[in-house]
């Protein structure tokens, strides 16, 4: 690896070379060699630059490896029995005392809740760190509630077909504790704001679930609030077999149809185009931290959001470097996100999809009337086609009728968005209202759910591919980016 960075180094300080001037169109001709020359060394220097930023990422994975091996708190996991009291603790774990606060929104679930809970004190010795604890339904806690915890820490465990250790080590948590005794010890331990926002969210929710039956209301509170503890797993695998998952995951597409609905309302109370952008963007990350600051949702703000900057500025050409140097931070933050996150993964080749094809589907669906609505079409089809390889090689499946369903049920994205934030709102204010108002979207969530069963219940509606090799998902980019370059090239639009 020293020898990498060191051959790097010799290559960016030796074919460094610095342009006399930009030659006149008179003498290109003449000084056609000259630029060849500086071009290839151009060429080798980005090669050294590559070749030190490999490193770089490295070494940043393995320091953040030995932090995941270092870990204090972790070293408390699996630990041998010992007596206590003059009793042995049941089972072969270490009994351990843990006080923390509950940092993120209870994952409240049918039989029991999950709580992820920022240590403070590990029998009573101060001591950092992330533990998951999974708790019974009742009583329950809230964010920001101060717990005192009686039981054993475990490593999480790798269940076949899914590694929930991988899945946690990604946010950073590398114990778990399975129903221990659980302590109230205090309340407001949490930050104010995001306290805040998290009642309004539970208002909005309560508003949602009083008005709609599911599966209307457990769609509509995924799409608008991230809450997808609702929907039941006959549900979820219908919108799989149907290509329509995306639309219950908080994505780039939703921040783009949320910030049209915002850009919209704002312009129409008078405001200036620049002042409802600002706006905008401060609604939308709100939003964000109103989902529960998921990190599918954190990403698709970061890279929705300089996406949408990039459009608002002008320079959509400059926004396939703004995605990218937004990855390369979160995955200098934290590297573990390359390999075990797809979310990520999907997300950035959505974006780069979206900036890419955006402008060639956008002109091929030109028949179809509304600005709008072409955009969103044109936003799914580009982001479906670069994820498409990825969700085949990580999940086994392709929907065959995915292309149809999106083009019936996307375009209402927009309009349910709309009726779903007004009659939300409106119930807060008053129930019966809020009932009222939930007509409009409860006809849209029905027309979904109806296309969704029709559809996910064809016998060609989705073919299984399983056992296969990252060979083709490589190939298929190599053909899709040919195809893309070729085609962007041809149609004079580019992004540099």
């Amino acid at each position: 690896m020293l020898g990498f960075f060191i051959l790097g180094i010799f290559l960016i300080s030796v074919f460094w070379k610095y342009p006399e001037g930009k030659p006149p169109r008179r003498r290109i001709n003449s000084l056609r060699g000259r630029s060849a020359s500086y071009g290839a060394s151009k060429k080798i220097v980005v090669f050294g630059f590559c070749l030190l930023f490999l490193i770089l990422g490295v070494l940043r994975l393995q320091l953040t490896e030995s932090k995941v091996i270092n870990s204090q708190l972790r070293a408390y996991n699996d630990k041998p029995s010992q007596i206590l009291r003059g009793k042995t603790w049941e089972g072969k774990e270490k009994i351990i005392t843990l006080v923390g606060v509950i940092t993120s929104e209870p994952d409240i679930r049918e039989k029991s809740t999950k709580l992820e809970i920022s240590a403070q004190l590990i029998n009573e010795t101060e001591m950092k760190g992330k533990v998951l604890i999974t708790t019974g339904r009742y009583p329950e806690y809230k964010y920001g509630d101060k717990l005192k915890i009686r039981g054993y820490l475990k490593t999480p465990q790798e269940f076949p077909g899914f590694n929930y250790r991988d899945y946690l080590k990604k946010e950073g948590i590398y114990s778990v504790m399975s129903f221990p005794e659980v302590e109230f010890v205090s309340r407001n331990q949490g930050n104010f704001i995001y306290s805040k926002i998290l009642q309004f969210k539970n208002k909005l929710r309560e508003s949602i679930y009083s008005s709609l039956n599911p599966p209307q209301s457990s769609i509509l509170g995924a799409m608008i609030l991230g809450d997808k503890r609702k929907m039941s797993t006959d549900l979820k695998e219908k919108l799989n077999i149907a290509g329509v998952r995306h639309i219950t995951a908080v994505s780039g597409l939703h921040i783009a149809v949320l910030t049209s609905i915002l850009m919209t309302f704002f312009i129409a109370l008078g405001f200036w185009r620049q002042q409802a952008f600002y706006f905008t963007i401060i609604f939308i990350i709100l939003f964000i931290v109103m989902t529960g600051l998921q990190p599918s949702a954190i990403r698709a703000g970061i890279m929705g959001g300089l996406f949408l900057f990039a459009q608002h500025l002008g320079r959509l050409n400059q926004a396939s470097r703004a995605i990218v140097f937004a990855g390369v931070v979160m995955l200098g933050l934290n590297p573990f996100l390359l390999r075990l996150d797809v979310g990520f993964q999907l997300s950035f080749l959505a974006m780069i999809g979206i900036i890419y094809l955006l402008p060639i589907l956008r002109n091929w669906l030109k028949f179809i009337p509304g600005e709008n609505v072409k955009t969103i079409l044109a936003m799914t089809f580009a982001a479906y086609f670069f994820t498409l390889p990825i969700l085949i090689y990580n999940f086994g499946y392709i929907s065959i009728v995915a292309p149809l369903t999106n083009i019936l049920i996307v375009p209402l994205l927009y309009w349910i968005m709309i009726f779903g934030f007004l009659f939300a709102i409106g119930g807060m204010i008053l129930p019966f209202l809020g009932w009222i108002l939930s007509l409009p979207a409860w006809i849209l969530l029905t027309y979904v759910t109806k296309m969704v069963d029709w559809f996910s219940g064809l016998p060609f509606a989705s073919l299984t591919l399983t056992n296969i090799h990252w060979v083709w998902p490589l190939i298929f980019y190599l053909i899709l980016g040919y195809f893309t370059f070729y085609l962007n090239k041809k149609s004079r639009f580019f992004p540099v």
